[in-house]
């Protein structure tokens, strides 16, 4: 099962959701497959306090492409 957040996405006139390259990899899904969904909307992330979520975006921002590197080895 895989369990994610993943934003809504427009697709012309819908809308939908992308399944991660090595969650397909993992679970062997194939495009083509059936996959059974089950959706629910996600928590808000709710914070106060707006410092925090300023150095967040500049930390992902500088360093976004090296976690992702170091999270795919």
């Amino acid at each position: 099962m895989i369990k994610s957040i993943q934003k809504v996405i427009r697709i012309g006139t819908s809308a939908g959701v992308t399944i991660p390259a090595k969650e397909m990899k993992r679970q062997n899904i194939k495009f083509g497959d059936d996959v059974k969904i089950t959706v629910e909307a996600a928590p808000k992330v709710q914070s106060t306090d707006e410092k925090v979520i300023k150095e967040y975006a500049l930390f992902t921002a500088q360093y976004g492409q090296a976690l992702k590197n170091l999270a795919d080895r």
